[in-house]
């Protein structure tokens, strides 16, 4: 670690909430929801993001983004709801009912390039609009009474340097309280090598924190970008998915979990998710997350593809049953 950078595990704070560590968890479209944020907070991050909201489903009153997407649960630690949207007023309105939700902190996406998100004026398109990135943020500020942070990119095109720039003019017109910042431009999306070196630019010119995202898929990835960017904490996305242990690792803990702890986790994840969306749906939606435990599991081929084909979640407790029998014989 480069002299005087701070170490992963040694708080800071965000707009004066506290954050126990550097290591956190970033929104995950789809994923982040409030057990994905506790399974993190288990294993150690400091601090995780909740997957992106509408602003406009907020504003207008949609049942189950109120019902559902809002959820924080008792035990999770520093959690921030994350928005997105173009309309200063709207976002205005749903900060506002987000804070009544009980987070810490609100964020803004302004830096998804996905083509449904950026064709509304949101996400990455408002690094082409930063006037009206500025009054987003403003009003969220205004909206929400709480610490408003940002998450962009570093531009849209390969040498495009507008999200530094946006980030400077964010923090000092808005007043945002941290910048989270993906080093690739929106148009390359997750492939190519971060430029950790805009990274640190950015943090050596404004004076509220600066978090590093992308191309974190290990710890030592993400201990790498760290030292690199100069950033003052470390935000892991897909590296985490099925891998909670990432937190735990870049904590000072780089023990592998055994296949009991594995199955121990996917079991959690089984009861967690039930409790959230009912079993029928809790059976539809987990499939995404069945390939990240299988595959740590040891299965694979047909094996695998047994719980893709399941439809209730006592069909996969079953096949876990049978293959621990299995193994023991």
């Amino acid at each position: 670690m480069s002299s005087g950078h701070p170490p992963l595990t040694s708080p800071f704070a965000i707009g004066g909430i506290d954050v126990p560590n550097r290591i956190l968890l970033a929104p995950l479209a789809g994923i982040g929801n409030w057990f994905v944020r506790l399974q993190a907070g288990r294993h150690g991050a400091g601090m995780a993001v909740s997957e992106m909201i509408s602003s406009f489903a907020l504003a207008h009153g949609n049942r189950r983004t109120l019902s559902e997407m809002l959820r924080i649960h008792p035990d999770e630690r520093v959690v921030s709801l994350q928005l997105f949207g173009s309309d200063p007023e709207v976002m205005r309105t749903a900060a506002g009912i987000a804070a009544e939700a009980g987070p810490d902190i609100v964020d803004l996406n302004m830096g998804c390039p996905v083509s449904k998100v950026v064709k509304t004026g949101a996400g990455a398109a408002l690094l082409r609009d930063p006037g009206r990135a500025v009054a987003v943020a403003t009003a969220a500020i205004e909206g929400a009474g709480l610490p408003v942070t940002v998450k962009l990119r570093s531009g849209l095109e390969p040498e495009d340097r507008t999200g530094i720039d946006l980030a400077r003019r964010l923090v000092a017109e808005a007043g945002v309280a941290a910048v989270t910042m993906h080093p690739r431009p929106a148009r390359v999306q997750h492939r190519g090598e971060p430029d950790y070196a805009a990274v640190r630019e950015l943090a050596t010119s404004v004076d509220v924190p600066v978090i590093v995202s992308g191309g974190l898929s290990t710890a030592e990835s993400a201990r790498r970008a760290y030292e690199r960017s100069g950033a003052d904490a470390l935000m892991i996305a897909r590296g985490s998915l099925g891998n909670p242990w990432i937190f735990a690792d870049l904590a000072g803990d780089p023990a592998e979990p055994g296949r009991d702890e594995i199955e121990a986790e996917l079991r959690w994840i089984l009861d967690r998710a039930e409790e959230h969306w009912g079993a029928e749906r809790a059976a539809r939606n987990l499939r995404k997350f069945y390939p990240w435990y299988v595959e740590r599991l040891g299965f694979s081929g047909p094996e695998a593809d047994r719980f893709q084909r399941t439809e209730s979640l006592d069909q996969v407790r079953d096949l876990l049953r049978e293959a621990r029998a299995a193994a023991s014989l």
